[in-house]
């Protein structure tokens, strides 16, 4: 493995905060995962530490977490707790059970022994350790795990058989010039060209490449009042709405609902937004139906058989180091929206991309 990678420990927080968790408590030294903490504490979860030190780690502390779970309850009056385990706390073989049976909260406390290293395997390791802790707990059904399982299987596979998880050393790419890509999307509306928007993206980062699908191309057709009366153009996503945890679901209707009041109708919904790995063969099928002369696929573009369309092809991705990778897979240009996570904690609505932003002033630049 070439690059770092995510964390288990991180996939643990953001599966935490997936079920809507209140409190999450990290057992282990006070810097563990600090930056995802943080952000997450804007998406309004309380990410609090036990903050182990030297000598916990020879003698233990439990008594240390049963401190810090009590003084969490009192302060916040949860209903939805974590605790996750990291290196430190796992590796000693700390038991994070016991100080839930002590205390005996009003409140579902799920402990989550999840690794950050030592052989522990890929990071959707730790989000499978909160949804099996999630079942035994009874905050989601059996089969809901089971198909999140299955999600985070297919998702590590896409990103070791065609992302940057191949092993091979990827340097940083920050694609194509957006402006000169905008103007391939604009002329080819200008010029009636059958042109396809594919929203393929995962959970809370769909609020920006929702935004790629969100720019009035009604300006430039006459006779067009809004995005629906363009036949040419047609707008297919992962947006299922029933299917998810919580919050998952709720980006979803949030998405929906926004892109409906500016006039865009999703005529192929091809599953939901924690189904990214493989909700591209149904767009793949779609595609397939209405002949696109350009296809434009934003969120994780490298999960769709590129390879098998036959038109021009745009990837907006929020890696760097997918650049390459995508093009390798056949796509003829490629975005990079950078800050995708950190711009879409704690939203609800769609946010500017750098890429819509571009795609609108070409627009007005045409208008003028």
């Amino acid at each position: 493995m070439m690059h770092p990678r995510p964390s288990p420990i991180a996939a643990s927080l953001y599966t935490l905060r997936d079920l809507n968790a209140d409190v999450i408590i990290m057992h282990g030294p006070h810097g563990c995962c600090f930056r995802t903490g943080r952000l997450l504490e804007t998406d309004g979860v309380r990410v609090v530490t036990t903050a182990m030190a030297e000598n916990d780690f020879i003698l233990g502390a439990g008594e240390k977490l049963e401190e810090t779970l009590q003084e969490a309850y009192d302060t916040f009056h949860p209903k939805l707790i974590g605790i996750v385990g990291t290196c430190a706390s796992m590796i000693i073989g700390e038991d994070l059970k016991e100080p839930i049976e002590n205390l005996g909260l009003d409140a579902v406390v799920l402990p989550v022994e999840s690794h950050g290293g030592f052989g522990e395997g890929d990071n959707t390791e730790g989000a499978i350790a909160v949804l099996n802790a999630a079942v035994e707990y009874g905050v989601i059904p059996q089969e809901e795990a089971e198909r999140q399982n299955e999600m985070l299987r297919l998702a590590t596979e896409v990103e070791k058989t065609r992302g940057m998880a191949q092993g091979k050393y990827i340097k940083p790419n920050f694609g194509d010039n957006k402006e000169k890509i905008a103007r391939i999307i604009v002329d080819a509306v200008k010029e009636n060209k059958n042109v396809a928007f594919v929203l393929n993206s995962k959970k809370e980062t769909s609020y920006l490449f929702a935004d790629i699908l969100n720019c009035d191309f009604s300006k430039l057709v006459e006779g067009a009042d809004s995005n629906s009366d363009i036949d040419n153009l047609h707008f297919i996503a992962n947006l299922d709405e029933n299917i998810g945890l919580p919050r998952i679901r709720q980006h979803a209707t949030n998405i929906t609902n926004e892109l409906k009041e500016t006039g865009i109708e999703i005529e192929c919904i091809t599953g939901g937004l924690d189904e990214y790995p493989v909700t591209p063969r149904k767009a793949e099928e779609y595609l397939k139906e209405i002949n696109p002369d350009l296809v434009i696929v934003a969120g994780v573009p490298h999960a769709l058989y590129v390879e098998e369309l036959d038109c021009e092809t745009i990837a907006v991705t929020d890696g760097p180091r997918l650049v390459q990778p995508l093009r390798e897979l056949g796509y003829s240009h490629v975005i990079a929206e950078l800050d995708a996570h950190s711009k879409t904690l704690g939203i609800d609505s769609i946010v500017d991309s750098d890429f819509g932003m571009m795609i609108r002033s070409v627009i007005e630049w045409e208008l003028e």
